[in-house]
């Protein structure tokens, strides 16, 4: 079994698969019900497919915001009555402005008056059959509308031009020297085809020499960011048993981010249980990014387990012959 069980026996709780943290998003709300779900079968014997028009949608010359409603329009994403009931939502389907029997987007865009007297405030030219020529003022020379089209177009260019740049903000971070002295350093490895997961930390003093290190292979669990965590709560329990470290490093920022707000990421919310309950024997606890061209050490530790295909778990001062050396030892 990869799912860990809670030292304290809480209730379980549900959570979303779908994102790292297991809080809901609309993105992957979005990627859920259109990869995953079956999508509605809706009849469309003589229609042809809209997907030529909906990638269309984004590619008309006009603002963002334009650009999204014609692809919701065409997608049939408005919320009017008749797409609400589609998706089983109880709601009146008419029109309480014209009484018109069925809320579609064609009857909420075209032929609601609300929507004809917008179209007839626009000075965008429209389809003569749709609505009255008289009532718009359009029925002029049509040189004259041609001039006027493109007097708007050049209008919507110069616009275009006109919108300055945001200027760059200079890049005034300063880059400090990263002590790793008296840090322990965690890493964890991870791959979907292997039974085991490997994790690995390695200590060092005041002076930055290393006094001790680990290397250990657990069954596999359901992500990397576990073995992440695992990784940090071995070291913890080492470090409480062989030294007096409250510095600990890492090249995983995700891992950082559980400690800081361990309810943030429902997930992992066994593990990070666990880590807590051991963190209040700290008094000091302090963990850092690494980068990982400076955490080798821990990565080869946890990576190197790999050619065991049994339990393994040491912990030494050194590396022992029958284990890779690690780089910069």
């Amino acid at each position: 079994m990869s799912l860990a069980i809670s030292p304290t026996h809480r209730k379980d709780a549900f959570c979303w698969s779908y994102t790292k943290n297991g809080q809901y998003t609309v993105k992957s709300g979005y990627w859920v019900a259109t990869h995953i779900l079956h999508a509605e079968e809706e009849t469309e014997v003589t229609q042809p497919s809209i997907t030529e028009l909906q990638a269309f949608a984004w590619k008309v010359n006009a603002p963002r915001k334009i650009r999204h409603l014609i692809w919701k329009l065409i997608s049939g994403q408005v919320a009017v009555t008749r797409n609400l009931i589609r998706r089983n939502l109880r709601c009146d389907n008419y029109c309480p402005r014209c009484g018109e029997t069925e809320k579609n987007v064609t009857n909420a865009i075209f032929e609601c008056p609300p929507a004809l007297q917008a179209w007839e405030l626009s000075s965008t030219p429209s389809n003569p059959q749709t609505f009255p020529i008289s009532s718009m003022e359009i029925d002029r020379d049509p040189l004259e509308l041609v001039r006027y089209a493109e007097s708007k177009r050049q209008a919507w260019y110069n616009a275009k031009e006109s919108i300055p740049n945001p200027p760059q903000a200079p890049n005034t971070e300063v880059v400090q020297a990263l002590s790793l002295n008296n840090m322990c350093m965690v890493d964890g490895s991870w791959t979907f085809t292997d039974f085991f997961s490997r994790i690995g930390w390695v200590w060092k003093d005041n002076t930055g020499k290393i006094q001790l290190m680990g290397t250990r292979n657990l069954r596999r669990r359901e992500t990397t960011l576990h073995s992440e965590l695992e990784a940090l709560k071995w070291a913890l329990e080492s470090m409480l048993q062989h030294s007096n470290c409250q510095h600990f490093g890492t090249d995983c920022k995700d891992l950082i981010a559980m400690i800081k707000e361990p309810q943030a990421w429902s997930n992992f919310s066994t593990e990070l249980e666990a880590i807590q309950i051991i963190l209040m024997c700290y008094s000091d606890f302090k963990i850092t990014y690494v980068p990982r061209t400076h955490n080798e050490i821990a990565d080869s530790l946890a990576k190197n387990a790999r050619s065991f295909h049994r339990s393994l778990c040491f912990i030494g001062c050194s590396t022992p012959v029958w284990l890779p050396i690690p780089p910069h030892i």
